[in-house]
């Protein structure tokens, strides 16, 4: 678990966090009361100079946006997806970013006069799914879009493991003879309801590949009838190895697949229960009253980089999800 105090913010009360994504950044405000004073996107650049010119920008609309000086701006959290040394605010191999190192925490400090601090983007949105909730025992955010991953929050802090890696789901072997994963596995939970693994096995052309599953399984189609099954067995063995591993309270689930709603969380909730039928010990478990779902278009993500930011952390290595 991660050991944090609250940083100083006298005199600079505005928090501000960002989620930096392969095609977006999502930009918060945040007031000392928690109150999210101003929200700002926009798209993402390509390799270092653009990673931190479009941070940087971000801030700078924000401001704008929130009525405030940018001298208020006390603490920057950024969330971020690839190898994250928490410490010194280097990322590596941020492959969707064009990224292969770089010192984002020490680069955007210099320019916006602020400290910074660099989380992986997965724990930081599990962090801000736990505080928009309000759950102060235990949980886990499952992040369900192109990959799979997940992150876990105890008490408001993250739980990291021995190595770093606890709640990594995603390539968790559920099927050694399914198909082949990018991690060089067979049958990951990833194969199974990640969008990207979905989107390569309906190879089909579209703009929302998994909603177009979805659409062609409803009318009948029975390749796409599979490929749903598919997904929500997936995701139903990810709250299933979150909850026996770990026995969180809640799993929350968020990513880009929340925009699917109810037909994902349905058919999540179905499956969870279709796999306890035969069991009594899961039965108890209650796992199908045990999840709940992000909204689409959440601050989460961004909400907690803000949190990460307005924390003065123990060196730790936080690995890609």
């Amino acid at each position: 678990m991660t050991d944090a105090t609250p940083a100083d913010l006298a005199g600079r009360p505005v928090r501000v966090g960002l989620d930096v994504g392969g095609t977006k950044i999502d930009a918060v405000a945040v007031a000392p009361s928690g109150e999210i004073v101003a929200r700002r996107r926009r798209p993402t650049g390509w390799g270092d100079e653009a990673v931190v010119a479009g941070i940087v920008d971000a801030i700078a609309d924000l401001a704008v946006d929130g009525g405030f000086a940018p001298t208020s701006v006390g603490t920057v959290g950024i969330g971020i997806p690839g190898l994250v040394d928490a410490d010194t605010g280097r990322v590596l191999h941020a492959v969707n970013l064009g990224v292969e190192s770089l010192d984002l925490a020490e680069r955007t400090s210099a320019i916006i006069g602020a400290p910074v601090r660099v989380e992986n983007d997965v724990k930081a949105a599990a962090l801000g799914a736990a505080a928009l909730r309000g759950i102060t025992g235990s949980m886990a955010y499952l992040n369900l879009g192109t990959g799979v991953a997940a992150g876990i929050v105890v008490d408001g802090a993250i739980w990291r493991g021995a190595r770093g890696t606890a709640g990594e789901v995603g390539h968790l072997s559920v099927d050694p003879n399914g198909r082949v994963c990018g991690c060089g596995q067979r049958g990951c939970i990833e194969t199974f309801c990640g969008g990207g693994a979905l989107a390569r096995a309906w190879g089909r052309p579209g703009a929302l590949p998994v909603r177009d599953i979805l659409d062609a399984a409803d009318a009948g189609d029975p390749a796409a009838a599979a490929l749903r099954s598919d997904l929500f067995h997936g995701a139903a063995a990810a709250v299933r190895a979150l909850v026996l591993s770990a026995d969180v309270e809640r799993v929350i689930i968020g990513g880009g697949l929340t925009a699917l709603g109810d037909r994902l969380f349905g058919g999540v909730r179905s499956a969870l229960r279709a796999g306890a039928e035969a069991s009594p010990f899961m039965r108890s478990l209650h796992l199908d009253e045990r999840i709940e779902m992000l909204s689409d278009g959440s601050p989460a993500a961004a909400f907690g980089a803000a949190i990460v930011g307005a924390t003065t952390p123990v060196k730790e290595i936080v690995p890609h999800g």
